[in-house]
C-alpha cells in the first residue's frame, strides 16, 4: 500500500469530523482526494456507507487500495502512524490514541449542547433543553476537558510545555488544535473567559496554525469554514451571556 493514494469521504459543505482527518492528510503530505467535494461528491459518500464485507456506519471513510475503514479517531491514528507523526513504541502509539478519543468524546458533547434531546429534531424544536446543556458545557465541561490537556502539556517531562506526548510534535495535537477551533466558533464569549486558564492548550493552538502545510491548508478553498449545519454551531443563545465582548 506504499503508493496507494488516500480517499476521504466526507459529506461536503462542513468540516465536521471529516476535519480531523484533513489536517493529519494535510499535515503528512499525503497523496489525497476529498471525495465529497468532487462534483457528485455527496451521492458518492453516501453510496460508500454500507459497503463491503465491514460496512462503515457513518462517515469519514477512509479507502486505501482495497482497504476500507471509518471512524475519525481510528483514521487519525492509522495516518499518524503510518507517516511517523507519532513515536513507534507501543506506550507513544497508545497515548496518542488516548488523546484523540478524548477528543473525540468533546465533540460529541459539544454537538449535543444544540441537539440534547434527538439528532434528527431540529435545533428549533429543542432550545429550551440546549441552553441547559450549553450552560453545563460551557460551565463545566470545557474547562475540564481543556483543563485536563493543559495538565498534560505541564506533566510532560521531555515537551517542555510545548508538547503532549514526548520531546515532538504528535498527530493528537492537530485533534486538540481543531477542537478549540470549533469552541472558539461556537463559543466564543466563553471561549474568552476559559482561555486565560489555558494558556499552554492556547499557545499550542497558536503554535499548529502556523504549522507551514497546515497555514497553507487553512488558506485554501479546500478548508470548510465553520457554519450551522455542523457539529460546532454559534447560536448566540447558547454562548456565555455573562462574558466580556
Amino acid at each position: 500500500m506504499s503508493d496507494a493514494r488516500f480517499e476521504l469521504y466526507y459529506w461536503p459543505g462542513i468540516p465536521g469530523r471529516g476535519e480531523f482527518v484533513r489536517l493529519v492528510l494535510e499535515e503528512a503530505g499525503a497523496d489525497w482526494v476529498d471525495v465529497g467535494l468532487r462534483a457528485g461528491g455527496g451521492k458518492a459518500v453516501a453510496d460508500m456507507l454500507g459497503q463491503g464485507p465491514v460496512p462503515a456506519y457513518a462517515p469519514p471513510v477512509l479507502k486505501v487500495g482495497e482497504l476500507v475503514f471509518s471512524q475519525a479517531a481510528n483514521i487519525c491514528s492509522y495516518l499518524g502512524e503510518r507517516f511517523g507523526l507519532v513515536p513507534s513504541d507501543e506506550a507513544s502509539r497508545l497515548q496518542a490514541r488516548q488523546f484523540q478519543l478524548t477528543v473525540a468524546d468533546v465533540v460529541a458533547e459539544a454537538h449535543d449542547t444544540h441537539h440534547p434531546i434527538a439528532v434528527m429534531k431540529y435545533y428549533e424544536d429543542q432550545k429550551d433543553a440546549a441552553k441547559q446543556r450549553a450552560e453545563d458545557f460551557r460551565t463545566q465541561r470545557i474547562p475540564k476537558f481543556l483543563g485536563y490537556f493543559e495538565r498534560v502539556l505541564k506533566a510532560n517531562p521531555r515537551g517542555g510545555g510545548k508538547y503532549l506526548l514526548g520531546s515532538d510534535f504528535t498527530y493528537p495535537e492537530l485533534a486538540l488544535f481543531q477542537l478549540v477551533d470549533g469552541l472558539r466558533y461556537a463559543f466564543p464569549n466563553a471561549m474568552r473567559r476559559i482561555a486565560p486558564e489555558v494558556p499552554g492548550v492556547m499557545a499550542l493552538h497558536q503554535r499548529i496554525r502556523e504549522r507551514p502545510r497546515i497555514a497553507a491548508y487553512k488558506q485554501s478553498p479546500r478548508a470548510q469554514p465553520f457554519n450551522e449545519q455542523g457539529i460546532f454551531r454559534h447560536y448566540p443563545e447558547l454562548d456565555d451571556p455573562n462574558a466580556t465582548k
